[in-house]
C-alpha cells in the first residue's frame, strides 16, 4: 500500500540526512541535555544513535545528561532547571518538556525533537526564521486528532459520542486541541468526552466513566505514557467493546486504527539540529520543521472481533492493513 503525503514542509526529509560518519575536527567535550519523559522510551535510543552517526562520541567528545520526569510533569521545571545549571550547551526535549525548557532558559539552544506549536504559543516568531532560543520539529496536534476523530467516525457511523484520552497536563495545552476537535465533532454530530488521567492507575475509571456514558469510540493523543502503555489501552477498549483510533502503535498492539507519524524519524532529525547548534549556527536561525508523511493503519482482526467494516475506499487507501 502506498504511503500518502497530507502535509508539506518537512524539508529535511531522510534522505538529505547524512549518510556517513563526519568526524570532529576538534578537542571540545560537548555537554547535551536530555529531557525526556521515560527512561524506557524507544526514541531515547533512536536519537543516541542518530548523534553518533553524525560523528559525536559518548566519553570521547560528548556527554549527553539525561534527566526523565518519569509520568510526573511535575518534576519538568526541576529537571529543566538542572540542566540549566549544568551549563549543557544545548537541550533536547518534547511536548511539556518545551515549555520547562523555555521557562528555565532563554539563552541555552532548545531542540524540539516533537513539539507543540511554537508560534501559536509565542516561543517563535515564524516557523522559517524562529528568532529566539527554540527550534526542531512541531507537530500537528490539533489537526491530528481532529483526523483521527474523522476516520473514526467513517468507520462507525452510528457514533453520537466519542471519549478523547489525555495525559493531565500542567500547562493546559490540552485546551486548544479539545477545542478544535469540538468544532470538528460538531460538524460531524459527535460529542467530545474527554478525560485526563495522571497514569495507568487511572485507566480503569477514565473507561468505566466512558461507559456509563454510552460513548461509541475512543480518540487517543500522543504521549509517551500511551506508547508505553498502549497494550493495556488496547485490552480496556476491548473489554468495554470500544473502537479505538491513535498513534501507529495502537494499531499494533491490537486497537482498531491508528493515524499519525513514525516518532522514530523526529528523534533521529533532532540530532541533525543539534549537530548545527553545536557547528555554531544560532537555534533562532534554524526553520522549524514539520511533518510531511502521515501513516493511516487498520487492524483488520480487531474490525472482525468488533462486528465492523472497513469503507472499501479507506482500505484500499490505507498504508498498512494488518490481518
Amino acid at each position: 500500500m502506498k504511503r500518502r503525503e497530507f502535509i508539506a514542509g518537512f524539508a529535511g526529509s531522510a534522505a538529505t540526512w547524512p549518510l556517513a560518519v563526519r568526524a570532529q575536527q576538534t578537542d571540545k567535550v560537548y555537554r547535551i541535555g536530555y529531557l525526556g519523559q521515560f527512561a524506557a522510551q524507544h526514541e531515547n535510543e533512536v536519537f543516541r544513535e542518530a548523534i553518533s552517526d553524525l560523528g559525536y562520541v559518548e566519553g570521547k567528545n560528548l556527554h549527553i545528561e539525561f534527566r526523565f520526569m518519569e509520568g510526573d510533569e511535575s518534576r519538568l521545571p526541576d529537571l529543566a532547571e538542572e540542566l540549566v545549571r549544568l551549563n549543557v550547551n544545548v537541550i533536547v526535549t518534547l511536548a511539556s518538556g518545551v515549555f520547562a525548557a523555555r521557562r528555565a532558559t532563554t539563552t541555552i539552544p532548545i531542540v524540539m525533537a516533537v513539539g507543540p506549536d511554537p508560534v501559536a504559543l509565542g516561543l517563535a516568531v515564524s516557523l522559517a526564521h524562529p528568532g529566539r532560543n527554540i527550534t526542531g520539529s512541531t507537530f500537528f496536534v490539533s489537526e491530528l486528532m481532529a483526523k483521527r476523530l474523522e476516520l473514526l467516525k467513517e468507520v462507525v457511523p452510528s457514533m453520537t459520542r466519542a471519549g478523547v484520552i489525555l495525559v493531565r497536563r500542567e500547562d493546559n495545552a490540552n485546551k486548544s486541541f479539545i477545542e478544535l476537535m469540538r468544532s470538528n465533532a460538531k460538524a460531524l454530530g459527535v460529542e467530545l468526552l474527554p478525560i485526563e488521567v495522571r497514569g495507568p492507575n487511572e485507566y480503569g475509571s477514565a473507561f468505566s466513566a466512558w461507559a456509563d456514558q454510552h460513548v461509541g469510540g475512543l480518540v487517543m493523543a500522543d504521549h509517551g505514557q500511551f506508547l508505553t502503555n498502549a497494550e493495556t489501552i488496547v485490552a480496556l477498549a476491548a473489554q468495554h467493546h470500544l473502537p479505538s483510533i491513535g498513534p501507529l502503535q495502537l494499531a499494533a498492539s491490537g486497537g482498531l486504527m491508528a493515524y499519525g507519524v513514525n516518532f522514530d524519524d523526529f528523534f533521529r532529525r533532532a540530532a541533525y539540529f543539534v549537530d548545527k547548534i553545536l557547528k555554531g549556527e544560532k537555534p533562532g536561525d534554524i526553520p522549524i520543521e514539520q511533518p510531511t508523511k502521515f501513516k493511516l493503519v487498520l487492524n483488520l482482526k480487531t474490525t472482525k472481533a468488533l462486528g465492523l467494516k472497513f469503507p472499501s475506499t479507506m482500505l484500499a487507501t490505507a498504508d498498512e492493513v494488518i490481518e
